[in-house]
């Protein structure tokens, strides 16, 4: 029996964010600890494509492996479980339950099939990326009230979790051998909690990590929100720890005060200015954008396009705006059209990558401590990939390493 279990595989799909990778590998021990043979699908509902993409990957699954159970839990099964549950072999976990073990126990009590065999994935084949840095969740959920996410309703309320807790995942991460730790959560910047009888927020947080733990190396944070007077402490942390990595990913969604407005964002394009001035060159950006949120003229997505164009973040994750249902911006009038915002898309991503180009030139010829991930690939303190020639180097190594040249957007180096 002992040799059978030993066969006991769980296989997983993540869909969208870092966040829900993280809470994967979870689900995924905790199904591998009850022995219970089946296929994880954690979906995502940020975008209606989002949607759709996680129900044909269920779809052509449940073909492929008519006789395993497939759990279905993230904000699509959430938002939308009729979706997942007119295909066989398919139980939906709600987001309120996905970290919750007897879900799936109960759960697979109303799976018709009865007899499994354990080896019946030994075939299932999707290469996962191993990270050398460790993501580790601080927080859940979302206070506030954005016209256009459906991601807080799926969420629920922020939740911040305890110090301890963290603290106790950060030193097993050590252990483990990782030397980056990356800080996330829905709403990252919102971490609050009382600890000794005083507010206890984001930049407490890393601080006292980077105390209690000398052996972190690098710690990063994930997207935070620039309405947060936070950010400015985690800006003032990075210059004065070289420990705390020096790239921040703001959700901006857009440079346009009229539409930040619209979207009930509570910040504006001076919030930003004001960040990127008192970074003074300590600090990389990078921004999320929603192209064609409804109301935005080509005036006013020229006023994002210049903030791009004058602040040079380095990275834009842009995507078309997606109504989602029960959002306010579903149903907000002058909806632009789907292929104008396409184009807005590519407009807004050569503007990223002429500011990345520019900003990856000017470390050419210069020394950088990187983080080795697979295959001689690495990263820079900025996020940025570096592909280290010559003899193989272990993942997680933290090296110097030389910046030769730049060949598309990935450095060829030399360690040194």
């Amino acid at each position: 029996m002992q040799e059978e279990n030993k066969k006991i595989l769980v296989k997983a799909l993540s869909f969208g964010c870092r966040l829900n990778a993280l809470e994967t590998e979870k689900i995924q021990a905790f199904l591998l600890d009850q022995q219970i043979p089946a296929i994880l699908v954690n979906s995502c509902a940020v975008t209606a494509e989002a949607e759709r993409q996680a129900g044909q990957t269920v779809r052509k699954l449940a073909r492929e492996y008519p006789l395993v159970p497939i759990f279905v839990t993230g904000c699509a099964a959430t938002r939308n479980p009729a979706l997942f549950l007119s295909i066989p072999n398919v139980l939906t976990i709600p987001n309120y339950d996905k970290l919750n073990i007897t879900a799936y126990i109960q759960a697979l009590k109303t799976y018709p099939c009865n007899t499994i065999n354990p080896n019946i994935l030994e075939n299932f084949n999707v290469h996962t990326q191993k990270l050398s840095k460790q993501f580790i969740q601080v927080q859940n959920g979302c206070n506030h009230n954005c016209a256009y996410c459906v991601t807080r309703l799926l969420r629920g309320p922020a939740v911040s979790f305890e110090y301890k807790t963290i603290l106790s995942e950060a030193k097993k991460a050590v252990q483990n051998g990782f030397y980056e730790i990356v800080l996330t959560g829905v709403d990252t910047a919102s971490y609050a909690i009382k600890q000794e009888g005083k507010p206890f927020l984001l930049s407490d947080l890393c601080k006292k990590l980077l105390s209690d733990i000398p052996e972190i190396k690098r710690l990063r944070l994930s997207s935070l929100d620039p309405a947060s007077p936070e950010v400015l402490k985690i800006i003032d942390l990075i210059k004065h720890d070289k420990r705390m990595m020096p790239h921040i990913h703001l959700s901006m969604q857009s440079g346009s005060d009229t539409i930040l407005e619209a979207m009930h964002r509570r910040h504006s394009a001076k919030t930003v200015r004001k960040l990127v001035n008192y970074a003074d060159d300590k600090v990389s950006f990078g921004w999320d954008i929603i192209c064609g949120f409804p109301g935005e003229t080509e005036e006013l997505f020229q006023e994002t396009l210049n903030l791009a164009k004058d602040l040079k973040p380095i990275r834009i994750h842009a995507f078309p705006f997606s109504p989602r249902p029960d959002t306010e911006a579903a149903t907000l009038p002058n909806q632009v059209n789907k292929s104008i915002s396409k184009k807005r898309v590519k407009i807004i991503s050569e503007i990223a990558s002429d500011n990345y180009n520019q900003f990856a030139q000017s470390l050419v010829g210069k020394i950088a401590q990187v983080l080795v991930e697979e295959n001689n690939m690495a990263r820079t303190p900025d996020d940025l990939p570096v592909k280290i020639t010559g003899k193989p180097i272990p993942s997680k190594t933290i090296c110097d390493v030389f910046l030769s040249k730049l060949q598309e957007d990935t450095f060829i180096a030399e360690k040194m």
